[in-house]
């Protein structure tokens, strides 16, 4: 077998450049703990960007993955398959919502949310043609498509990708007053993140979106909720939005809804609003495959067997204690929910990089984001032991 560093010139010489990162190399991974080629353990801190909620390779989701895998994969959707109805009816239940759009990844997702929330617009809320505007906030990040990355407010998100889609205007994220003043008659929908996760782990103000969900009731505004990252668990409830006690209009899907396994997406919202989709308007290939539908129902049981939404609040309150107990002169902010936590720098204590590099060294992986702030997602079935020994880490590292 080669070595990390033979595989991490291999990827060099023939990948594209667009990533920067940690210097390990991941071979084997079981549980909150992956494995380098040389033998050396890591405890994972990022779960890939909460795509492992239930961990590395669950056992549960593994085997249903493995038993698809002798029947059938894909078949696309010119056909009806055997698991695609019943993984639409646990998720749409789960969900509280009437009807799903299945797709693959998390932009996917959003791609097909901004579509839903045009083609409303147009044809209930009749906004004049070529005319919906759709708000979205500052510090946002929903994907990387070029309609995407065109109302991004990160630059390198958007240098030499131009020109852009019209039609979204950017606001202040947690600031409710800001989305009512940026209303129009032409507004078809507020696509907003319920915690800013790649901005920093950025909580709004309790009680945001209660006040954004009654702006956009009485504006007649779709409110689109991009819990791609922190749904399924992740802050210590099923979706981060049940925090403030409300129903978005559409809600967008994805990471851990694939178990840790293949790529799967969702789009979900009412039968009304799901409606303006008709034969041939929208669609996909993999959407909806087979493979990914036995998977996805897999990752859902784990949720709910496990309750990891308890475990996730229950943990998550206890890491947070934890990191604030070390009174760190480093830390300017712990903040958080569940299990999706960030340490925020002081200016003193420099890019945040070579404190995750220095973090990887000693057997802990985790990410910068931001220059100056660290993010710690580990799988929600971490134990208050192996917290502890990821705290002991931090402890000595960053310093």
């Amino acid at each position: 077998m080669p070595s990390s560093k033979e595989y991490m010139e291999i990827e060099a010489k023939y990948g594209a450049h667009n990533y920067h990162p940690i210097p390990v190399v991941i071979a084997k991974a079981e549980g909150v703990y992956v494995w380098d080629p040389e033998g050396k353990r890591y405890t994972d801190m990022l779960s890939c960007y909460s795509a492992l909620n239930q961990g590395h390779r669950h056992p549960k989701i593994v085997k249903a993955a493995k038993d698809q895998l002798d029947v059938l994969t894909l078949t696309s959707r010119a056909f009806y398959n055997d698991k695609l109805g019943a993984f639409m009816k646990k998720l749409t239940t789960l969900a509280g919502m009437d009807m799903m759009l299945p797709m693959n990844t998390g932009a996917e997702a959003v791609e097909t949310g901004i579509k839903l929330a045009r083609r409303w617009g147009y044809e209930k809320k009749k906004i004049p043609k070529d005319k919906a505007e759709i708000i979205v906030c500052a510090e946002n990040f929903h994907g990387r498509t070029t309609t995407i990355v065109g109302f991004s407010t990160d630059p390198d998100a958007q240098v030499g990708y131009g020109p852009f889609t019209p039609g979204f205007k950017v606001i202040p994220f947690g600031d409710a007053d800001a989305l009512e003043k940026a209303i129009t008659p032409n507004t078809a929908a507020f696509l907003v993140e319920p915690i800013q996760g790649e901005a920093g782990v950025m909580v709004p103000p309790a009680g945001y979106l209660k006040k954004v969900r009654d702006i956009c009731t009485k504006h007649n505004v779709l409110l689109v909720v991009d819990e791609i990252q922190t749904g399924f668990c992740r802050t210590g409830k099923m979706f981060c939005f049940q925090h403030d006690g409300i129903k978005p209009d559409v809600m967008l899907v994805a990471k851990a809804l694939g178990g840790g396994i293949v790529p799967v997406s969702a789009v979900l919202s009412s039968k009304e609003i799901m409606g303006v989709f008709t034969p041939g308007t929208h669609g996909s290939t993999f959407g909806g495959n087979p493979m990914a539908c036995a998977v996805a129902t897999a990752a859902l049981d784990v949720l709910l067997d496990e309750k990891l939404d308890k475990r996730a609040e229950e943990m998550g309150n206890y890491f947070q204690q934890q990191l604030k107990a070390l009174k760190n002169p480093l830390f300017k902010e712990v903040r958080g929910m569940g299990l999706l936590i960030a340490v925020q720098l002081t200016e003193k204590a420099g890019p945040a990089r070579k404190y995750t590099e220095e973090l990887m060294r000693n057997g802990l992986l985790a990410k910068e984001t931001h220059t100056t702030t660290i993010r710690f997602a580990p799988p929600l079935v971490i134990t208050k032991e192996q917290i502890d020994e990821a705290v002991a880490i931090i402890k000595k590292v960053i310093v």
